[in-house]
Order: structure tokens, then sequence, then C-alpha cells
């Protein structure tokens, strides 16, 4: 059953296995970042209100700290920490630092000092003083800090399934890659209900008086902890061997569903982006991946693919879609295009990738390296007959080929090029053609019939995997429906596959996804 078959209720109540296990590791990491959070914030903020003079560059750290994407933090901690929680729980506790520490800064600075200064001449001491008249005033306004880092948590988690952390970012960055609304909402939905619960529940903490929010504030850690508990309840697994799948691999019939149900694999598997699924592999933190054939992270870190035996895995021919109506503006842009058709087979692909994910190559020097080897380059026109918009996925051979168009076109037609590279996944990248955003992309035959056609399974069967017939299929529907116009394959055919680590592969003598089955099944 497709998507658009099913209402959103429908999909939430199929899945509510996995929902319910991805809230409670959202909920988990929120309160597991936040309590240590507040134990470095709050200390930290009273700290800099006695010694005022480093309260500038304190701040100043922390807001530095809030401005770095997420992403890129999250990027920053892997080195140090390696895939799953800790790297999540660093950055997101980094996020919550600047409201809790500017807060408690505000709230005990904003203390009137002839209250203070009767506190004193009443004798009590500095802790006293702290404890018994600034932090009580303060407390309004150290609540709201740590309702603001709260939510803040609580939407920033979501980035956490990008390195193997869980919550319910497995769902929204799945149904982005698999043109999946429900999927989307499945996760966005109890994420935003999050925020507001929590949102909702620490402003009726804030407007109680102080002996009612003393009582609050002595339960908060007791509280705290066991809401971070719920993260490790869904980790008990028992498996020999881990696997990490996409998000968009997760939820695909051609990936791990098919997996399941043709192969009965059964795998402990942790959802990664791929952008570091390959190092984890080689770094011994993954059994097996969910990879791409002509993925140039194959030759760097030593892996190798697992044979498809039952084939599950359809034709992933790659071919540049384009919109009729473009087509009709651009007269000269189909067979510019076209000249990129059958020059680039699996291997040489696989060498191009090789060039940007290992060598560290941009991906406008392989794609001119390219061109030029196989006089296909020619200097830029700098014409001015209108703007063709490229756009591309977020992975480096998708760049690669918006690069190669971006320099065909700018070389041989009179046409200027604008290019919206790095989208996401499928669906935005879909979603931007359809709606006049991009003029074309590069996409797969495999994504087209089953990411967004979404035939039956009967339809599916009569295509039989083979390459021409997936091709002429994904072409006639998608003119059909959309108006889009499939251009002549490239060459190459980037199927998903599944790696292992040469090494470990041969050590356990697993040359086929059966062989991966048998090999669970025998321990």
């Amino acid at each position: 059953m497709n998507e658009h078959q099913q209402t959103l209720f429908e999909f939430m109540r199929q899945q509510s296995d996995k929902l319910a296990v991805q809230t409670l590791q959202h909920i988990g990491l929120t309160f597991i970042s936040l309590f240590i959070a507040v134990l470095i914030g709050l200390p930290l903020g009273i700290y800099i209100t006695r010694k005022k003079q480093i309260s500038g560059f304190v701040l100043g750290v922390a807001g530095v700290l809030q401005t770095i994407p997420s992403i890129a933090l999250l990027g920053f901690m892997i080195p140090v920490l390696g895939i799953g929680a800790k790297p999540a729980i660093v950055a997101l506790l980094l996020y919550a630092l600047l409201p809790i520490i500017r807060n408690t800064f505000t709230g005990i600075t904003g203390v009137d000092e002839s209250v203070k200064e009767a506190a004193f001449a009443m004798g009590m001491s500095r802790w006293q003083v702290l404890f018994k008249v600034e932090l009580p005033l303060a407390m309004p306004v150290i609540l709201a800090g740590i309702r603001t880092a709260t939510v803040i948590n609580v939407g920033v988690a979501t980035l956490a399934s990008y390195i193997a952390a869980g919550g319910l970012g497995e769902f929204i960055f799945g149904g982005i890659s698999l043109n999946n609304t429900n999927m989307i909402l499945a996760g966005a939905i109890p994420a935003a209900l999050l925020a507001i619960i929590f949102d909702f529940l620490l402003s009726r903490v804030q407007r109680l008086n102080f002996k009612k929010v003393r009582k609050v504030v002595i339960a908060a850690p007791v509280i705290i902890i066991l809401l971070s508990t719920l993260y490790f309840i869904p980790s008990a697994y028992g498996s020999k061997l881990t696997a990490g799948f996409t998000p968009e691999f997760m939820g695909r019939q051609d990936g791990n569903l098919g997996l399941q149900s043709k192969y009965g694999l059964k795998i402990h598997t942790i959802v990664i982006n791929d952008a570091v699924m390959y190092k984890a592999a080689q770094e011994k933190q993954l059994d097996v991946i969910s990879g791409y054939s002509t993925d140039g992270r194959l030759k760097a870190f030593d892996l190798v693919v697992l044979n498809d035996d039952k084939k599950i895995f359809p034709p992933y021919y790659a071919a540049p879609i384009v919109r009729e109506d473009a087509l009709k503006k651009f007269p000269l842009l189909e067979k510019t295009l076209n000249l990129l058709a059958g020059t680039i087979t699996d291997s040489v692909m696989t060498a191009l990738n090789y060039k940007i994910d290992y060598l560290h190559q941009t991906p406008e020097r392989v794609a001119k390296d390219f061109l030029t080897e196989n006089n296909l380059w020619k200097p830029a026109k700098n014409g001015h007959d209108g703007t063709v918009r490229i756009g591309s996925k977020i992975f480096g051979e998708q760049y690669i080929l918006a690069s190669m168009y971006m320099m065909l076109i700018k070389g041989y037609t009179n046409y200027d090029v604008a290019t919206k590279t790095g989208l996401g996944g499928t669906k935005i990248c879909f979603d931007a053609l359809t709606n006049n955003q991009i003029d074309l992309y590069p996409e797969y035959t495999g994504t087209g019939l089953l990411a967004i056609l979404q035939p039956s399974a009967a339809t599916i069967n009569t295509l039989h995997g083979d390459k021409d017939s997936t091709y002429n299929y994904v072409k006639n529907e998608f003119k059909k429906r959309y108006d889009i116009k499939w251009l002549q394959p490239i060459g190459f055919n980037n199927a998903y596959a599944l790696m292992m680590r040469q090494q470990q592969a041969k050590k356990l003598n697993i040359k086929t996804i059966s062989d991966l089955k048998r090999y669970l099944e025998s321990k």
C-alpha cells in the first residue's frame, strides 16, 4: 500500500511500535542533554555574576556555539566521539547552554541591590544570600531559560538520526527521501507536540509561587533523570552484527522492507545518514551498511558488496529528468544534456566518486577533468538567452553530474545556468521540479519507479528487474502524470547494495545477502 492509499492516521497506527520507540528516544535525548546543560550552565551563570569581567567572554562563547549549524556541529563531534548517542548529547547540551547561562546571569544580576544589602545587614553569608535571596528572586527568569533550552533541544534532537542516535528525525528524513508526506508528518507532529507540551508544563511551573517552585526544583533532577532513562529502554537488543541503514533505505521495498520480506533478514539496525555511514563501517562501529554500488568510498574504505542473490534491488540507471515546458523554452537543452548519454560506466562513476569522496577534489574539478578527457568540454559562452535551473540531491555523485550539465549548457548554448544543489532527498528535488523551482535534475530509474510512481507489486513484477523495461515504464508514466521527460541514460547503474568490510566478510565467509542471513541465524 503506498502513501496515496493511506491516511496519516492509518500510517501512524501501522507504525505505532516504531513511533513509540522513536518518541521515547527523542524524550530521552532531550532530557539527558538538558540535565547536563543545567548542571554546567547554572553554576557557570552564577559564577559569572561574581566575576563580571569574564561574563562577556563566557556568554560570547556560548552564543558562538549556538550559531554553528547543527549538522556541522554533529559532524565535528563524530571524529572524537564516534556515532550514536554521545555526539548527539554533547551537541544538544552545547545548544542548551546559552539560554541557561544567560538567564541565570540576567536573573541574578537583576535582583535589587538594596534587597541584597538588607540580607547582608541581617547577618547572612554570601551563600545564604545566594540560596535564600538571589536564586528565589531570579527563579522565574532561570526557568524561562530552561524552558527555552528544552524547546530548542526537542527541535534539534530530530537531527540526531543523522548520526545513528535515533529519535523522531528517522521518520522525518526517511519521508523526505522517500517522497512520503505521511512519514514526514509522523515524525514532525509528535516532535512539535513534545515541544508544546514541555513548554506548557514549564510555563505553569514558572507561574507558581516560590514555595511551590522550590518543591518542583527539588524534584526536577529526579524527573529529568527518569525522562533521560527513556532513551535506553528501546536500546536493548542482542545481535552479533550491527547494520547501519539510511532513513531512505529503511522505508523502501528495495531496501530494508525487501530484506525482511524476501530474505527474512533480521539484524540489529540503527538509522544513520550516508555521509557518516561509510566511515562508521571502516572504524568497525558498524558491520553492514546500505551503500551505493558506484560509491567511491567502496574503494577508499576497503568495503565489499554482498551479492543480491534474490534480486531485490532494481536497476538504478541515472538520467536527467526535465520538465517539458523547459524543453520548449530552451530548444537546445535536450540535445546538450544528451551529450553525456552513454559516456559514464559503473567503474568510471566509481572512480569519479572516489576523487571527491576520498581525494577531496571539488565536483567542479572532477566534472571538468572528465569532460576534457572525453573531448566534451568547451569554454563558457556567457550567453544570456535565459537561465536553466539545475538541481541535485545531497551526495557527491549528484554534485558531479550537476557540474557536468552546467558546463555543457554554458559551453554549447547561449543559456545561463543557476544551480540549486544539495536539495536533501528525492521528495525535495522532485517537488522543486514539479513546482517550477528547478528545470532539471539527475534521477535514477529505480527511484523514479519505487519512490515517486509507487506502482503495485504486480506492475513491478512485470518489469522483471530489466533495465530497459524499467526505463521505458518510468519514462512513459512521468510523461503521462507529470509532463516530465526522462532523457537518455548516462550509462551507469547506481543500485543499492549491502556492504561489509572486505576483511570481515572474508573471515565470516559471507559473499551474498543469503550468506549473511545464514550467519546471523547460526549464532
